[in-house]
């Protein structure tokens, strides 16, 4: 695969604890905006979900901190879908993008660190309880068929070949 063709791309399966990482310090940085008064942090938030949301953490300075340097010193790899991870970082992205407009645009602070302290609160529920509020959208949408089963095989079936396959992954970089 060419590198022109892997721009744009999101892997999977993701690291879990990787992941866990990233929203660690994105809740770090959302609580450093919110108690300093600084909401034009959420424009560096919004630019580093809108890398990852693009290419995992590849292009973003946050995401390789989190799966090169941090997270592979905490605990080895757990490999989880792909798919559910990028659809969070999408709305991490939604989140942050529209706080910095509402401050940017608008000058609503207020706006902009209610908007901060909803990507906080999901950002510590993914880091410290390993609940992924944007992973679970994407189950119940899954659920309604608004997210085709394609999209995500080892999702759409828990038991199945694909889960069979993610798990065996896993398992690999464990041993490895």
């Amino acid at each position: 695969m060419s590198s022109s063709s892997r721009l744009f791309t999101f892997p999977n399966p993701v690291d879990e604890h990787g992941a866990r990482t990233v929203a660690g310090c994105v809740a770090v940085i959302g609580v450093v905006a919110i108690v300093a008064h600084l909401p034009w942090l959420s424009g560096v938030l919004a630019a580093g979900f809108l890398l990852r949301v693009a290419n995992g953490p590849t292009l973003s300075p946050l995401g390789q901190l989190a799966t090169r340097v941090i997270a592979p010193r905490l605990s080895p790899a757990k490999l989880v879908p792909g798919p559910p991870k990028r659809f969070a970082q999408a709305v991490g992205a939604l989140l942050t993008v529209t706080a910095t407009i509402t401050f940017f645009a608008f000058g609503l602070t207020t706006i902009t660190y209610v908007l901060l302290g909803a990507l906080v609160l999901a950002a510590t529920l993914e880091s410290v309880f390993a609940l992924c509020m944007g992973c679970q959208i994407f189950g119940v949408l899954m659920r309604m068929g608004v997210i085709p089963e394609d999209v995500c095989a080892a999702c759409a079936d828990i038991r199945g070949p694909a889960a069979r396959a993610l798990q065996a992954r896993a398992a690999a970089a464990r041993d490895s």
